[in-house]
């Protein structure tokens, strides 16, 4: 899973411009969560943020990608959907839950995150479950300091998700075959962050490591399948799903999240990191 062989080390100024890249994520991002409501489908949501990433003097990173072509610039998964959900005429209704995630390219520079929306007032199990994993983000990004491990990261994750108790009495299930992962010039690359495991591990945290961390987190099993679309991955029990997502480099002064419109620097400073962006 892990190694060093082929993790890319950014410069200052190429870090610059991932954080364009950033931005212009972070800002489609903030503009779909206000467009979220009862009655509007994912399609037109993934035109709104289509429009807003190439008026940006962006490019999506998810059109066109892999194999089948991704077909949208935002991946819309809704309720037992975990990730990559291809938008389309899918009304939302109220109580839906979306998770959005978004990708932008930057002069050949990417930006990665994802939020999960609430449609309207939902289940307060479910409510439940997006305060949980997108608190878990956030202490994986904690967790990390220069020198450091990836598992560091991974470790922290897991360690807020199995803290925090069930609305039902049961455990969250923490997905273990989609994971984070290392980000700059291409939208994947090494090394996997996964959102589970033991402290310590993988390749060095570096100054010039970018990461996209990502924990999806369900309300019952971990296990998923992939649907007849061959991109949209659902749980296999028909719990629902939350995914958070943030890209975020290093610097000697604390962390700097590339895709959070102030850097991260009120989350960090409301737990105790130190915050890095310059």
């Amino acid at each position: 899973m892990f190694g060093d062989r082929g993790v890319e080390i950014k410069t200052p100024e190429q870090i610059d411009v991932m954080r364009r890249a950033g931005l212009v994520v972070g800002q489609t991002l903030e503009l779909l969560r206000s467009s979220v409501r009862a009655g509007i489908s994912t399609g037109e949501l993934d035109a709104i943020a289509e429009d807003n990433i190439r008026s940006s003097g962006a490019t999506p990173s998810f059109k066109g990608y892999s194999h089948p072509p991704f077909p949208a610039s935002i991946c819309a998964s809704v309720n037992d959907e975990v990730v990559h959900g291809i938008p389309g005429e899918r009304v939302l209704a109220e109580g839906d839950i979306i998770s959005i995630d978004c990708g932008a390219i930057v002069d050949g520079w990417h930006g990665d995150a994802a939020i999960t929306v609430a449609v309207g007032a939902v289940a307060a199990d479910v409510a439940e479950l997006m305060r949980v994993t997108e608190e878990s983000l956030w202490a994986g990004i904690g967790a990390a300091r220069l020198g450091g491990r990836v598992t560091d990261i991974s470790h922290a994750v897991e360690a807020h998700v199995r803290s925090q108790p069930h609305p039902t009495g049961g455990s969250y299930g923490i997905l273990e075959e989609y994971v984070g992962h290392g980000i700059g010039s291409a939208m994947h690359q090494p090394p996997n962050v996964p959102n589970f495991g033991r402290a310590g591990r993988g390749p060095k945290l570096v100054r010039g490591l970018a990461l996209a961390v990502e924990p999806m987190v369900t309300l019952g099993s971990k296990e998923t399948t992939l649907l007849p679309d061959d991109w949209t991955v659902g749980t296999v029990d028909a719990s629902w799903a939350a995914h958070y997502e943030h890209t975020f480099t290093l610097t000697p002064r604390g962390a700097w999240v590339l895709t959070a419109l102030d850097g991260g620097e009120q989350r960090l400073h409301e737990m105790g990191v130190p915050f890095g962006g310059r």
